[in-house]
């Protein structure tokens, strides 16, 4: 639960990935190892980018299902999801490149109905059948009175660590952290069949702030 109100401006799960190398780079540069210092110097720097966890603020609209991720939606289309939903949805695929913000927004307030993990393969996110077949982390959210919506983490070709920092009966609160995917992944959001869809394909979204659609 500690990722969800970060202070910092980085993910806390990112921190080793940052401190380390930033420290080896420290140590090796007094070593006079200046090439080795560099490199990872390098790295801690790239680390620290791409775990960068900026504020958002969301839009005022209740009904409004938030996009969960940075990133440029892929697919807008309807499918029978059963194997959680058991219903006919509204299904928006969003790809995150290496070079977006990869921590995670719920895309409404409620609750953490239910929580499901697959470890799997690791093909490229962008695939048809990276979202059954690729590593995933599945939450069903309830919006009191309104719907059920159901949030896949799908890791990448490069992802190989799903963060979800929320249980099932935990409350959640749009635009506020649930978790990250470490280094290029994908998110797809299941809405009911009736909610309206307010992104087209290709449209750049960001976490917490970006309208997918709104509930009936």
């Amino acid at each position: 639960m500690y990722g969800i109100h970060n202070r910092l401006p980085v993910a806390v799960d990112g921190l080793p990935f940052i401190l380390i190398p930033l420290a080896g780079a420290l140590g090796l540069a007094l070593a006079g190892v200046a090439w080795a210092a560099i490199c990872l110097g390098l790295f801690g720097g790239f680390s620290a980018w791409f775990f960068r966890d900026p504020e958002r603020t969301p839009p005022p609209n209740e009904r409004a299902v938030l996009s969960p991720a940075d990133g440029t939606v892929i697919r807008i289309e309807e499918v029978d999801e059963d194997r959680f939903l058991n219903a006919r949805v509204k299904k928006i695929s969003i790809f995150m490149s290496i070079f977006n913000v990869h921590v995670n927004r719920s895309p409404i307030t409620g609750r953490v109905e239910a929580e499901a993990y697959f470890p799997g393969r690791f093909l490229a996110a962008h695939l048809d059948k990276a979202s059954l077949e690729n590593e995933h982390n599945a939450l069903i959210l309830e919006a009191p009175g309104m719907a059920r919506i159901l949030v896949v983490q799908i890791a990448g070709l490069v992802a190989r660590r799903i963060v979800c920092w929320v249980r099932p009966g935990d409350p959640v609160v749009r635009g506020r952290r649930f978790g990250l995917i470490r280094f290029g992944s994908r998110l797809d959001v299941y809405m009911p069949l009736e909610a309206s869809v307010e992104v087209r394909l290709r449209q750049k979204v960001k976490a917490g702030e970006s309208i997918l659609g709104c509930l009936p």
